[in-house]
C-alpha cells in the first residue's frame, strides 16, 4: 500500500465520520420537556440522594470477571487450531494459562475477589 493511498484512506474516513456526525445532529427529533433530563429508575421517581458511593470492590470484581470472560473467548480459536498447529499451540496455551493464573493469584492476594 503506497503512502498516497494511505493518506486518501484517512481523508475519506475522516470525511465519512464528519458526515455521520453532521447527519446525526440534524436528523433526530428534539424535545424541551424537563422530564427528559430526570434520572430514569424503572418509572418510579427517586427519593432521597441519588448519588451514592459504592464499594470499589464491586467495580474490581466486575472488571476481573470481564477480563477472564474475554480471555476465555481466545480459547475457542485455539481449540480449533490445536490439531493443525500441534505442539506450538500447546506451548502457547500453557503460557496463556500461566499468565492468566498469575493475574488471578495477584487479584486474590490483593483481596479483589472478596465480595464484601
Amino acid at each position: 500500500m503506497s503512502a498516497e493511498s494511505l493518506i486518501l484512506f484517512f481523508i475519506v474516513g475522516a470525511f465519512l465520520v464528519g458526515i455521520a456526525l453532521l447527519f446525526s445532529s440534524l436528523v433526530p427529533p428534539t424535545s424541551s420537556n424537563p422530564q427528559k433530563a430526570e434520572a430514569y429508575e424503572c418509572g418510579i421517581p427517586t427519593e432521597g440522594i441519588t448519588w451514592l458511593q459504592f464499594n470499589v470492590g464491586y467495580y474490581l470484581f466486575a472488571i476481573i470477571f470481564l477480563v477472564f470472560d474475554v480471555e476465555t473467548v481466545f480459547i475457542f480459536p485455539w481449540a480449533v487450531m490445536m490439531k493443525t498447529m500441534g505442539m506450538t499451540a500447546f506451548i502457547e496455551i500453557v503460557i496463556f494459562f500461566f499468565v492468566l493464573g498469575i493475574g488471578l493469584l495477584y487479584a486474590w492476594k490483593k483481596g479483589a475477589l472478596k465480595w464484601e
